[in-house]
Protein backbone atom coordinates (compact mmCIF):
# COMPACT_ATOMS: atom_id res chain seq x y z
CA UNK A 1 0.00 0.00 0.00
CA UNK A 2 1.54 3.63 -1.13
CA UNK A 3 -0.41 6.80 0.95
CA UNK A 4 1.06 9.99 0.16
CA UNK A 5 -0.05 12.55 2.60
CA UNK A 6 0.72 16.08 1.38
CA UNK A 7 0.59 17.30 -2.18
CA UNK A 8 -0.34 20.81 -3.63
CA UNK A 9 -2.41 22.18 -6.82
CA UNK A 10 -3.22 24.66 -8.71
CA UNK A 11 -5.57 25.71 -6.35
CA UNK A 12 -2.65 27.40 -4.31
CA UNK A 13 0.92 26.74 -5.44
CA UNK A 14 0.92 23.62 -7.55
CA UNK A 15 1.26 23.31 -11.42
CA UNK A 16 -1.12 20.74 -11.65
CA UNK A 17 -5.03 20.77 -11.36
CA UNK A 18 -6.72 18.02 -9.10
CA UNK A 19 -7.66 16.15 -12.04
CA UNK A 20 -4.01 15.58 -13.51
CA UNK A 21 -2.46 15.12 -9.94
CA UNK A 22 -4.92 11.91 -9.38
CA UNK A 23 -4.88 10.60 -12.50
CA UNK A 24 -0.69 10.97 -11.85
CA UNK A 25 -1.41 9.10 -8.82
CA UNK A 26 -3.22 6.30 -10.31
CA UNK A 27 -0.23 5.90 -12.92
CA UNK A 28 2.38 5.54 -9.95
CA UNK A 29 -0.09 3.05 -7.81
CA UNK A 30 -0.45 5.54 -5.13
CA UNK A 31 -3.81 3.63 -2.96
CA UNK A 32 -4.63 7.03 -0.76
CA UNK A 33 -3.75 10.62 -1.30
CA UNK A 34 -4.13 13.64 0.49
CA UNK A 35 -4.36 16.97 -1.60
CA UNK A 36 -3.29 19.60 1.15
CA UNK A 37 -2.93 22.78 -0.80
CA UNK A 38 -2.60 25.96 1.67
CA UNK A 39 -5.38 27.38 3.46
CA UNK A 40 -8.23 26.01 1.30
CA UNK A 41 -10.64 23.30 1.83
CA UNK A 42 -11.69 24.06 -1.98
CA UNK A 43 -10.40 20.41 -3.18
CA UNK A 44 -12.45 18.19 -1.08
CA UNK A 45 -15.85 17.55 -2.97
CA UNK A 46 -13.91 17.28 -6.55
CA UNK A 47 -11.20 15.19 -5.38
CA UNK A 48 -13.63 12.71 -4.16
CA UNK A 49 -15.36 12.45 -6.97
CA UNK A 50 -12.65 12.65 -9.27
CA UNK A 51 -10.74 9.72 -6.91
CA UNK A 52 -13.47 7.67 -6.97
CA UNK A 53 -13.47 7.46 -10.97
CA UNK A 54 -9.88 6.67 -10.87
CA UNK A 55 -9.63 4.34 -8.29
CA UNK A 56 -7.53 6.43 -5.92
CA UNK A 57 -8.96 6.98 -2.19
CA UNK A 58 -8.81 10.60 -1.09
CA UNK A 59 -7.99 11.69 2.44
CA UNK A 60 -8.91 15.09 3.16
CA UNK A 61 -6.16 17.42 3.84
CA UNK A 62 -5.34 21.05 4.13
CA UNK A 63 -2.20 22.45 5.09
CA UNK A 64 -2.77 25.75 7.39
CA UNK A 65 -0.42 28.51 7.85
CA UNK A 66 0.49 29.22 11.47
CA UNK A 67 2.90 31.49 13.48
CA UNK A 68 5.44 30.58 16.59
CA UNK A 69 5.15 33.64 18.58
CA UNK A 70 7.35 32.31 20.68
CA UNK A 71 10.28 32.06 18.22
CA UNK A 72 8.78 34.88 15.19
CA UNK A 73 8.28 32.20 12.52
CA UNK A 74 6.53 30.07 10.23
CA UNK A 75 4.94 26.74 11.03
CA UNK A 76 2.70 25.04 8.60
CA UNK A 77 0.10 22.40 10.34
CA UNK A 78 -1.38 20.09 8.47
CA UNK A 79 -5.27 19.23 8.93
CA UNK A 80 -6.68 15.81 8.08
CA UNK A 81 -10.18 14.19 7.95
CA UNK A 82 -11.95 17.02 9.55
CA UNK A 83 -15.72 16.58 10.43
CA UNK A 84 -16.67 19.65 10.77
CA UNK A 85 -14.92 21.45 7.68
CA UNK A 86 -16.56 24.73 7.84
CA UNK A 87 -15.06 25.51 10.73
CA UNK A 88 -12.28 26.31 9.08
CA UNK A 89 -13.57 28.39 6.61
CA UNK A 90 -12.74 31.64 8.07
CA UNK A 91 -9.43 30.98 8.78
CA UNK A 92 -8.56 29.37 5.36
CA UNK A 93 -9.72 33.24 4.44
CA UNK A 94 -7.68 35.28 6.50
CA UNK A 95 -4.61 33.43 5.75
CA UNK A 96 -4.86 33.56 2.10
CA UNK A 97 -5.86 37.73 2.57
CA UNK A 98 -2.88 37.96 4.35
CA UNK A 99 -1.03 35.70 1.67
CA UNK A 100 -2.59 37.95 -0.91
CA UNK A 101 -1.60 41.40 0.98
CA UNK A 102 2.06 40.22 1.11
CA UNK A 103 2.24 39.17 -2.44
CA UNK A 104 1.30 42.03 -3.91
CA UNK A 105 3.36 44.23 -2.21
CA UNK A 106 6.07 41.75 -3.62
CA UNK A 107 5.31 42.58 -7.14
CA UNK A 108 5.48 46.00 -6.93
CA UNK A 109 8.89 45.94 -5.60
CA UNK A 110 9.46 43.34 -8.71
CA UNK A 111 7.94 45.78 -10.87
CA UNK A 112 10.79 48.61 -9.86
CA UNK A 113 13.57 46.16 -10.55
CA UNK A 114 11.97 44.30 -13.84
CA UNK A 115 9.77 45.59 -16.45
CA UNK A 116 7.24 42.83 -16.05
CA UNK A 117 2.93 43.18 -15.42
CA UNK A 118 1.23 41.96 -12.47
CA UNK A 119 -0.88 40.27 -14.91
CA UNK A 120 1.99 38.27 -16.20
CA UNK A 121 1.91 37.42 -12.94
CA UNK A 122 -2.08 37.18 -12.14
CA UNK A 123 -2.18 34.68 -15.20
CA UNK A 124 -0.18 32.38 -13.74
CA UNK A 125 -2.49 32.06 -10.23
CA UNK A 126 -5.94 31.86 -12.66
CA UNK A 127 -7.61 29.24 -9.44
CA UNK A 128 -5.43 29.38 -6.46
CA UNK A 129 -6.66 31.16 -3.83
CA UNK A 130 -3.83 33.45 -3.10
CA UNK A 131 -0.29 34.45 -4.75
CA UNK A 132 2.67 32.98 -4.39
CA UNK A 133 6.33 33.68 -5.21
CA UNK A 134 6.66 30.67 -7.26
CA UNK A 135 3.92 32.64 -9.48
CA UNK A 136 6.62 35.69 -9.58
CA UNK A 137 9.23 33.60 -10.52
CA UNK A 138 7.26 32.17 -13.53
CA UNK A 139 6.61 35.99 -15.08
CA UNK A 140 10.47 36.71 -14.53
CA UNK A 141 11.03 33.36 -16.04
CA UNK A 142 8.62 34.08 -19.05
CA UNK A 143 10.55 37.27 -19.85
CA UNK A 144 13.64 36.03 -19.65
CA UNK A 145 14.95 37.60 -16.24
CA UNK A 146 15.96 33.67 -15.46
CA UNK A 147 15.96 30.40 -15.84
CA UNK A 148 15.10 28.39 -13.07
CA UNK A 149 12.66 28.97 -10.16
CA UNK A 150 15.03 28.55 -7.55
CA UNK A 151 18.12 30.13 -8.98
CA UNK A 152 20.11 33.38 -8.05
CA UNK A 153 17.56 35.34 -9.11
CA UNK A 154 15.05 33.86 -6.44
CA UNK A 155 18.25 34.26 -3.67
CA UNK A 156 18.55 37.75 -4.64
CA UNK A 157 14.22 39.04 -4.64
CA UNK A 158 12.77 36.55 -2.29
CA UNK A 159 15.92 34.85 0.24
CA UNK A 160 14.58 34.92 3.87
CA UNK A 161 17.34 37.03 5.25
CA UNK A 162 18.10 38.90 2.61
CA UNK A 163 15.69 38.90 -0.34
CA UNK A 164 15.32 42.13 -1.95
CA UNK A 165 11.70 42.34 -2.27
CA UNK A 166 10.54 39.64 0.22
CA UNK A 167 7.72 41.03 2.39
CA UNK A 168 5.99 38.16 4.94
CA UNK A 169 3.80 39.13 8.00
CA UNK A 170 2.78 37.22 10.91
CA UNK A 171 -0.15 34.31 10.47
CA UNK A 172 -2.22 33.30 13.08
CA UNK A 173 -0.71 31.74 16.68
CA UNK A 174 -0.23 28.46 16.09
CA UNK A 175 -1.92 27.57 19.43
CA UNK A 176 -4.97 28.92 17.89
CA UNK A 177 -4.70 26.97 14.77
CA UNK A 178 -4.36 24.06 16.42
CA UNK A 179 -7.39 24.57 18.63
CA UNK A 180 -9.79 25.23 15.77
CA UNK A 181 -8.75 22.39 13.67
CA UNK A 182 -9.55 20.16 16.98
CA UNK A 183 -12.72 21.78 16.95
CA UNK A 184 -13.43 21.32 13.53
CA UNK A 185 -12.76 17.35 14.91
CA UNK A 186 -9.60 17.16 12.20
CA UNK A 187 -5.98 15.72 13.09
CA UNK A 188 -3.23 17.83 13.08
CA UNK A 189 0.11 17.01 12.05
CA UNK A 190 3.19 19.35 11.87
CA UNK A 191 4.34 19.98 9.03
CA UNK A 192 8.26 19.69 7.28
CA UNK A 193 9.59 20.69 10.85
CA UNK A 194 13.42 20.75 9.57
CA UNK A 195 11.89 23.20 6.64
CA UNK A 196 11.43 25.97 9.28
CA UNK A 197 13.23 24.75 12.18
CA UNK A 198 10.25 24.06 14.21
CA UNK A 199 11.58 21.09 15.93
CA UNK A 200 11.59 22.93 19.66
CA UNK A 201 8.13 23.65 18.89
CA UNK A 202 6.79 20.27 17.96
CA UNK A 203 8.64 19.35 21.53
CA UNK A 204 6.85 22.17 23.00
CA UNK A 205 3.55 21.34 21.82
CA UNK A 206 3.96 17.44 22.34
CA UNK A 207 4.42 18.17 26.31
CA UNK A 208 1.16 19.93 25.91
CA UNK A 209 -0.63 17.12 23.85
CA UNK A 210 -1.65 19.85 21.36
CA UNK A 211 -0.21 17.99 18.41
CA UNK A 212 -1.39 14.77 16.92
CA UNK A 213 1.48 13.90 14.69
CA UNK A 214 4.28 15.17 13.30
CA UNK A 215 5.78 14.90 9.36
CA UNK A 216 8.97 13.24 9.77
CA UNK A 217 9.37 11.45 5.96
CA UNK A 218 9.96 14.31 4.21
CA UNK A 219 13.23 16.09 1.12
CA UNK A 220 13.86 18.30 3.85
CA UNK A 221 14.77 15.96 6.72
CA UNK A 222 18.09 13.85 6.47
CA UNK A 223 18.32 10.54 7.96
CA UNK A 224 20.01 12.44 11.41
CA UNK A 225 16.85 14.82 11.39
CA UNK A 226 14.42 12.03 10.75
CA UNK A 227 15.98 10.02 13.09
CA UNK A 228 15.46 12.77 15.57
CA UNK A 229 11.69 13.27 14.76
CA UNK A 230 11.66 9.78 15.04
CA UNK A 231 12.61 9.71 18.53
CA UNK A 232 10.43 12.34 19.07
CA UNK A 233 7.17 11.29 17.98
CA UNK A 234 7.52 7.74 19.93
CA UNK A 235 8.63 9.23 23.29
CA UNK A 236 4.92 11.13 23.16
CA UNK A 237 3.25 8.44 21.15
CA UNK A 238 2.77 10.94 17.73
CA UNK A 239 1.21 9.45 14.54
CA UNK A 240 4.06 9.61 12.14
CA UNK A 241 3.59 11.16 8.63
CA UNK A 242 5.21 11.48 5.10
CA UNK A 243 4.12 12.90 1.78
CA UNK A 244 6.62 14.22 -1.18
CA UNK A 245 4.83 18.02 -0.70
CA UNK A 246 4.23 17.72 -4.68
CA UNK A 247 3.82 20.92 -6.24
CA UNK A 248 5.02 20.10 -9.74
CA UNK A 249 6.22 22.23 -11.91
CA UNK A 250 7.38 24.37 -8.93
CA UNK A 251 9.03 21.75 -6.69
CA UNK A 252 12.21 23.53 -4.63
CA UNK A 253 14.24 19.86 -5.43
CA UNK A 254 12.95 17.20 -7.38
CA UNK A 255 10.14 15.22 -5.84
CA UNK A 256 7.03 13.15 -7.70
CA UNK A 257 3.90 11.94 -6.36
CA UNK A 258 4.80 9.04 -3.34
CA UNK A 259 8.39 9.89 -3.36
CA UNK A 260 7.80 9.95 0.48
CA UNK A 261 4.77 7.73 2.39
CA UNK A 262 2.92 7.46 5.46
CA UNK A 263 2.89 3.76 6.53
CA UNK A 264 -0.84 1.72 6.65
CA UNK A 265 -0.31 2.00 10.26
CA UNK A 266 -0.01 5.66 10.77
CA UNK A 267 -2.87 6.58 8.21
CA UNK A 268 -4.98 4.01 10.44
CA UNK A 269 -3.97 5.37 13.12
CA UNK A 270 -5.06 9.18 11.70
CA UNK A 271 -8.77 7.53 10.78
CA UNK A 272 -8.87 6.03 13.98
CA UNK A 273 -8.50 9.45 15.69
CA UNK A 274 -10.67 11.46 13.37
CA UNK A 275 -13.46 9.22 13.92
CA UNK A 276 -13.03 9.16 17.94
CA UNK A 277 -13.36 13.25 17.76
Amino acid sequence: MICDLHCHTTLSDGSLGIEDTIVQAKRLGIDFLSITDHDTLSSFSRANILGERHGVKIIQGVEMSAWDKKRNSKVHILCYAPKKPDRLEGLCLKCCEIRKECSKEMIEKVMKLYPITSESVLKHCTGSKSIFKSHIMRALIEYGYALEFYGDLDHELFNHDTGSCLVEREYPDVHFVLDLIHSARGVAVMAHPALYDNTELLKELAEEGKIDGVEVHHYSADQAKQKELLEIAEKYDLIVTGGSDFHGLYNSVPTHLGKYTTTKENLDRIIKLSNKK
